[in-house]
């Protein structure tokens, strides 16, 4: 072969292994695999392709919606949705009941697609159709109560059709048994009543007891607080007492008093005395009669003006005329005001003296209108004085007046106190404690179990299996220890909830408005034209 055709050929050689090598080339770069012995896997999908999120290794708080790391530095980790079942083949004993976003699960739809924040929903599913019923058991059909959006729990219709954001309204059934038993009981899902923070307590029967803390004034025991004064005009020639604030006792002299007025009865007692001595030998018995008579009248003026009867028999004695007349103390005690001097002009019914017995003081206490309950007459009672710290004294509680303060809206309670050593003044402050423990057990609940309404006082028993029935209750005295008194409603052993029994109690006023529309409607004896109002928001 000449040279020329040999390089023809050697040229036509290489030309066809380039161009072979280029079409490998082309096809690898287009996903083709030549030498391969098992079938290629199927391409990732896109949603496999794409995470959720992005989660910190070791704070699964800490979430992101892009790739990076966490506050210590460590790569974040992505996360993948869950691979719903085909729609073709679910699973043989579950049913998707309705789809659920990943991030807020409060965002829910009625067929697949994606939240607002592009996540892919994920499936919740159910149990597959009814419960089989056991053979020889007729199966008894649920009757419907009304149609509600999935939605908007207010839309509420009277017949299947469409909510106002597209979605099938799903049938609200009759409650059956117990639930159905009492008007208003309401049902909620176990889940929800942990979400809701629903808490509940035992109906007990315990003692109760309050504690009273007042603020109360010492004031003058007014059974033994006495006024001195005198029934005659004169002249106070002498004053035994000096100074406000001196200690008496009964029957010890205050002051003596001159008036011509009690002279001039004296002669006039002497001369009556003397008139009769003369008519008792007189014939006449009417004249014996008259002179008795003016002797008696006279003694009984100067027994009118407080003469003390020794002083009356030494003046029919002696037959001396007394110029003063002395004023004796009615009582032991201290002068607590002195309104005389001596050498003063008094008239007859003028104060003189003030004089208080300090023996036994009394304490008045301001209570609140619910405290009255707990309070009664003999009562013990124990008080502090900030200028004696650490020293109680010990009484009783002496009367509790008929009245309210109409300012403070408050009762005032009057308690005795013995002040032995003078220790307890007048017009000081003291602090009051009144234990009043309850005779007998009660039944009782915890205080925030009780929903007032102002007029009526309700609580929710829990039934058990996630149903509440609320009740009204007649509620009696508070106790210390947050429980209140339950006079007729509840039983020992019951459970009543103590926290969000607000949240049950919309619910449970919005069942009774709607099951109140809905019976208004079957006595009109039909069903009116055109679809029926939204039910009106509830507000709680």
């Amino acid at each position: 072969m000449s040279p020329a055709p040999r390089r023809y050929l050697l040229t036509g050689l290489v030309l066809g292994v380039l161009l072979v090598l280029a079409t490998y080339g082309v096809l690898y770069l287009a996903g083709y695999h030549i030498m391969r012995h098992e079938p290629s896997a199927p391409p990732p999908s896109e949603k496999e392709k794409a995470p959720l999120c992005y989660v910190s290794p070791t704070n699964p708080d800490y979430i992101r919606f892009e790739p990076g790391k966490d506050p210590q530095g460590q790569q974040l980790v992505p996360v993948y949705p869950t691979q719903p079942p085909s729609p073709g083949a679910p699973p043989p004993e579950r049913a998707i009941k309705y789809w659920q976003s990943p991030m807020d699960p409060k965002y829910i739809r009625d067929k697949p697609g994606k939240d607002y924040m592009g996540h892919d929903l994920i499936p919740v599913y159910g149990e597959v159709g009814p419960p089989t019923p056991k053979p020889g058991v007729p199966v008894k059909e649920r009757k419907i109560k009304y149609w509600v959006s999935p939605m908007d729990p207010g839309y509420v219709r009277d017949k299947p059709g469409k909510a106002p954001c597209g979605m099938d309204l799903v049938p609200v059934y009759e409650e059956e048994g117990e639930a159905r038993a009492v008007e208003g009981t309401i049902a909620v899902d176990p889940n929800i009543l942990q979400s809701m923070g629903v808490r509940t307590a035992k109906v007990e029967r315990r003692s109760l007891a309050h504690t009273i803390r007042a603020v109360g004034k010492v004031l003058y025991d007014e059974r033994q607080f006495s006024v001195v004064n005198t029934k005659i005009n004169g002249w106070v020639e002498r004053l035994y007492v000096k100074a406000t604030g001196d200690p008496i006792r009964k029957g010890q002299s205050l002051l003596s008093i001159y008036s011509p007025e009690l002279v001039a009865t004296q002669q006039e007692y002497l001369l009556a005395l003397k008139n009769r001595r003369n008519m008792e030998k007189s014939p006449f018995p009417e004249l014996k009669e008259g002179a008795q008579r003016l002797v008696e009248a006279a003694r009984q003026r100067l027994i009118y003006w407080d003469i003390p009867a020794a002083q009356v028999a030494a003046l029919e004695n002696t037959g001396t005329i007394s110029k003063t007349l002395t004023l004796a103390s009615p009582v032991n005690g201290i002068i607590t005001k002195r309104m005389v001097t001596e050498g003063q002009y008094v008239k007859a019914g003028m104060p003189l003296l003030e004089v208080a017995d300090l023996s036994t003081v009394w304490v008045e206490a301001d209570i609140y209108e619910y405290e009255l309950p707990w309070v009664k007459v003999g009562q013990h009672a124990q008080m502090t004085l900030q200028y004696l710290p650490g020293e109680t004294f010990h009484g009783n509680i002496h009367y509790i007046y008929p009245y309210l303060s109409g300012a403070t809206r408050t009762a005032k309670v009057r308690l005795a106190f013995a002040n032995p050593k003078l220790r307890l003044k007048p017009d000081m402050f003291a602090q009051v404690e009144i234990a009043s423990p309850q005779a007998e057990p009660a039944v009782a609940v915890p205080a925030e179990a009780i929903l007032d309404t102002g007029e009526k006082q309700h609580v929710f028993v829990a039934l058990g299996q996630g149903r509440f029935e609320p009740r009204e209750v007649k509620v009696g005295r508070f106790g210390d220890d947050r429980y209140r008194e339950i006079l007729a409603g509840l039983e020992p052993g019951e459970e009543v909830v103590t926290s969000a029994q607000f949240l049950l109690d919309s619910e449970s006023r919005f069942r009774e408005a709607i099951s109140l529309m809905l019976e208004g409607k079957e006595k009109e004896g039909g069903k009116p034209e055109g679809p029926p109002a939204a039910m009106p928001e509830h507000k709680h």
